[in-house]
């Protein structure tokens, strides 16, 4: 498939300024040149023309927001001026696997003041002796050349990649992050609201069955007055049966 029917394809019924990423690989350039993008595509963040048989990137549009630009695996050699003046914001060059045989080819990458990351696997620049001290003495403000930095430690997986879409999903996590808190924290107070919902019925619960202990015993209190009362009604009945005794044997 040739590169502007695939970037036609790309699009999916979206206007070039609505597009941030644009991923054209393994399709055909032809006569070597970029065709379909344009500097309509205005907000370009990332951009992937990996082996497409570029052999030149003179045709590149002006893309003042592109941060990242993948073109390994091409048969580019030179010219690279061409990016430095109309990429101004790039950050992320990928040249691996291209034609680059002499330090003196990427001097035009000097004029990308936000450049950090560069790649150059499988050129054959990558052979000349002191190439890493070259290339690093050359392109000052680069962080990293082919993933390891001037002390050769290797770059993270977060570094080395474009500002501004990562900057998003750093911001979006972070959004996930603090309405799960904040859920975290509704819980808890919902559970403490329980817990202490619980505790107030439990209490109630308690001063009810004291309410009905003391209903007891005041029944049990009064059955032992009316018992009381009971013994002394007979107690009288008795002393009355005692005094009419000695009258009725009088009568007799």
């Amino acid at each position: 498939m040739d590169m502007k029917k695939r970037v036609s394809l790309e699009l999916r019924h979206r206007s070039p300024t609505e597009v941030q990423e644009l991923v054209v690989d393994n399709c055909r350039a032809s006569e070597g040149k970029i065709e379909g993008i344009t500097e309509e595509f205005s907000n370009l963040e990332l951009l992937s023309l990996i082996n497409v048989g570029l052999t030149s990137v003179s045709d590149f549009p002006k893309l003042d927001k592109l941060r990242k630009l993948e073109l390994s695996d091409n048969r580019i050699s030179g010219g690279l001026e061409v990016l430095a003046e109309r990429l101004v914001n790039l950050t992320n060059l990928d040249l691996s696997g291209n034609k680059f045989k002499d330090i003196s080819t990427l001097e035009p990458l000097k004029k990308l003041p936000h450049l950090k990351s560069l790649d150059l696997f499988n050129c054959e620049v990558t052979n000349l002796a002191d190439y890493r001290e070259s290339i690093f003495k050359l392109l000052p403000q680069l962080t990293y050349l082919d993933g390891y930095d001037i002390e050769d430690c290797e770059a993270s997986d977060s570094d080395g990649e474009g500002d501004g879409i990562e900057d998003e999903d750093e911001e979006g996590e972070s959004s996930v992050s603090e309405s799960v808190q904040q859920l975290r924290c509704v819980f808890c107070i919902t559970e403490g609201e329980s817990e202490d919902f619980e505790e107030e019925e439990e209490e109630d619960e308690e001063d009810v069955v004291a309410e009905d202990d003391d209903d007891d015993s005041g029944d049990d209190e009064v059955n032992v007055d009316s018992e009381d009362d009971d013994e002394d009604e007979e107690d009288e009945d008795d002393g009355e049966k005692r005094k009419r005794d000695p009258e009725d044997e009088d009568d007799d």
